[in-house]
């Protein structure tokens, strides 16, 4: 496995891993620790070809950004976190949602606009929550997420408990000022917030050596003193490592750490997008040579996990994702009365 390199709604229960406890240490390369990550990874996968599936039926309208070929990164990130972290993202957030324990019947159904939704059917696929996951959004406007991640790192120190803030970022958003802004700030007064550059290496769909100078994004945050690494963001074990070094530096005080996980997207920014600036050739042969899902389901053979399991498991995942998808299109549409709540909090 690649290592990372360093610098300075109700339903049906979906299958992913309860957080587990901050005192817990599973031992890695071993099936116990390892099927729960090709488990979670696997329902990603499958909810998201559903899903592009929906959309291309006319069930899901909007814009609809899919996280196949990126799982690792998510599934190894949160495996290193526990209850009461907090995690946003930005638009492409159905996996970053999945991961964080949301059922697979409710973020269908926002996707399909029904009242059964996370969001009662009024957000959509980049607008969803979860408090009680401790899930803060599917940002839609590019950069915006990073403030508001560094914000509740704010609150975490404030309040005074040793929770982090995972806050996710693409390659293209890397370039706003309001990512300096927050570095500046978040470095000044030492906040407990890990900055995931996800660099799926197009964007929207311009290549990041054309629009980033400098190869290395996890280096952004020198100026300001933030440490950083670059990681096998194809390697869901790579991933584990690097977030436990990063959680364990921001629970200790020392403030914000960047990590840039090296990542692929095989579909195009979105599904309006026919990613014309990239070879057929280039996406089959990270497929065929990189693939998350594939990568893990071959060490969990060669350490000696039947292949039946691991067909048990995608049964099992498909059996979710098809109820989840029946759930959303029998679920009703939300009353127009909707429009007028969810507006205030009220004190």
């Amino acid at each position: 496995m690649a290592q990372a390199k360093s610098a300075a709604g109700a339903g049906r229960s979906t299958p992913t891993r309860t957080r587990k406890s901050r005192a817990a240490k599973p031992p890695k390369n071993n099936a116990a620790e390892l099927l729960p990550f090709y488990r979670d990874m696997l329902l990603i996968r499958r909810f998201e070809e559903k899903a592009g599936q929906m959309y291309g039926m006319g069930l899901i309208g909007g814009f609809c950004h899919l996280y196949i070929g990126q799982e690792a990164v998510v599934v190894g990130m949160q495996s290193a976190i526990g209850k009461g972290d907090k995690v946003l993202t930005s638009y492409r957030d159905h996996g970053h949602m999945l991961a964080c324990g949301m059922d697979a019947r409710g973020v269908m159904a926002e996707l399909t606009g029904r009242i059964g939704g996370y969001s009662k059917g009024k957000g959509g696929s980049m607008h969803m929550f979860s408090r009680e996951k401790d899930f803060y959004g599917g940002h839609g406007i590019v950069g915006a997420q990073v403030p508001i991640g560094a914000g509740l790192a704010f609150a975490n120190k404030y309040n005074g408990t040793d929770q982090v803030s995972l806050t996710y970022l693409g390659d293209g958003a890397l370039n706003q000022g309001q990512v300096y802004e927050t570095f500046n700030m978040a470095a000044l007064w030492k906040l407990p917030v890990i900055f995931i550059i996800e660099n799926n290496k197009y964007a929207m769909g311009t290549s990041v050596t054309r629009a980033a100078a400098g190869v290395s994004l996890y280096q952004r945050g020198a100026a300001y003193g933030i440490p950083g690494a670059e990681v096998d963001g194809m390697d869901v074990v790579a991933v584990q490592e690097a977030a436990e070094k990063a959680v364990k530096h921001c629970r200790s005080g020392k403030g914000p750490y960047i990590l840039e996980m090296k990542t692929y997207r095989y579909r195009g920014h979105s599904m309006s997008d026919p990613a014309k600036y990239r070879t057929k050739d280039e996406v089959n042969k990270m497929r065929q040579e990189h693939d998350p899902i594939d990568q893990l389901r071959a060490t969990l053979l060669e350490i000696g996990v039947a292949e039946e399991e691991l067909k048990g498991i995608d049964r099992e995942i498909k059996a979710i994702v098809t109820d989840a998808a029946d759930f959303a299109q029998s679920s009703p549409e939300p009353d127009p009365s909707e429009l007028f709540t969810d507006i205030l909090v009220e004190a």
